[in-house]
């Protein structure tokens, strides 16, 4: 596995959307996504700050069901 990057809110709100996730609901600055396959995620939207490494990855291995090294070429 490669070290965690830093990525930017904006930036993991665009790639969720981009594998298929739909907005469903917002409260305050925390935004549902779902999947139509049934998966599900929260990502706070926190504008240009970077991402929590631990959140990050716990988005992308639990939530999005895919591996660190996927996702890094996916937003590339």
């Amino acid at each position: 596995m490669t070290d965690i990057p830093s990525v930017s809110f904006d930036r993991l709100i665009r790639a969720v959307g981009k594998m298929g996730f739909e907005r469903v609901r917002q409260r305050g600055s925390h935004i549902r996504f779902s999947h139509p396959d049934g998966r599900k995620t929260t990502v706070p939207d926190h504008g240009q700050r970077d991402v929590p490494k631990g959140l990050l990855f716990k988005i992308v291995r639990h939530d999005l069901e895919m591996s660190m090294d996927d996702f890094l070429e996916m937003i590339k």
